[in-house]
């Protein structure tokens, strides 16, 4: 008898839009106290200033705008956990977009993509295809990359400056099920148990499959450390140093398939 498949998670439409605009709208009231000074400060991002990753931040949630004003596509190109392995291998593209897009006022590009995001996505289904950068999707699927997007950037941004932007409880709570059911599927398998409490359990990794009682390899961490993870932004050596990640069991490390979105 083959084994059985994993059942693919779903995300709540109705959540995912309104997670969207929570989040937006706190990163939107962090942006706008932001100083010059501060807007030309650098990041964790490489060479990117505050400035380029505000700039980031609306052409992430611009798109959603300017993909619905399109025709809509003929038939769906992308999955949405197809998802992190292009975004990986097209990363360069997104940072293109931004420092492009940085030239602008950071005020005028929150403007332009807040002020239309309500009233255009109350006029579409969540099964509507919607032209990307990486391939035609499904809004839905679509609203929670922008999501995480969110989530990741307003973090970026909380740790370039001290605005100390807040996170939407079902915005992070979105996040950190997306990267961890990414993570499963980049490393496919049943030999470790990673928890993210309270939004997420999953099983990874090759090796003996556990099915009951206590599992031998277990990964345990906060959502905030494990977004971080996910993204690259830290590394599991730090954060097992400094008491945020627990770990038990010999295969229970997993740097070898960190990050898994860029």
């Amino acid at each position: 008898m083959p084994p059985a498949r994993k059942r693919v998670r779903t995300f709540d439409p109705a959540r995912t839009r309104a997670a969207v605009l929570a989040q937006y709208a706190l990163v939107r009231e962090g942006i706008a106290r932001l100083t010059p000074d501060q807007l030309q400060a650098p990041t964790r991002l490489g060479d990117r200033t505050v400035r380029e990753l505000t700039a980031h931040l609306s052409v992430a949630v611009g798109s959603v705008v300017r993909g619905l004003e399109l025709p809509e596509p003929a038939r769906r190109e992308l999955a949405l956990m197809d998802y992190p392995a292009v975004a990986s291998a097209r990363a360069a593209e997104a940072d293109e977009d931004a420092q492009a897009t940085a030239a602008d006022t950071t005020d005028e590009l929150f403007a332009r993509a807040a002020d239309r995001l309500p009233e255009v996505l109350a006029t579409v289904t969540d099964e509507r295809l919607i032209p990307t950068r990486l391939g035609a999707m499904r809004l839905a699927d679509f609203l929670v990359t922008r999501v995480v997007e969110l989530v990741v950037r307003t973090d970026d941004l909380n740790d370039a400056t001290d605005l100390g932007v807040p996170f939407d409880r079902q915005a992070q709570a979105i996040t950190t099920r997306f990267l961890a059911d990414a993570l499963a599927v980049k490393a496919p398998g049943g030999a470790v148990e990673v928890r993210v409490p309270p939004f997420a359990v999953i099983q990874c990794g090759a090796g003996p499959q556990h099915t009951r009682g206590t599992p031998p390899n277990v990964v345990e961490t906060d959502p905030l450390t494990w977004t971080r993870l996910a993204t690259g932004r830290t590394d599991w050596a730090t954060e097992v140093a400094a008491g945020r990640i627990t770990a038990s069991g010999d295969r229970a490390n997993l740097t070898p398939t960190l990050p898994v979105l860029p």
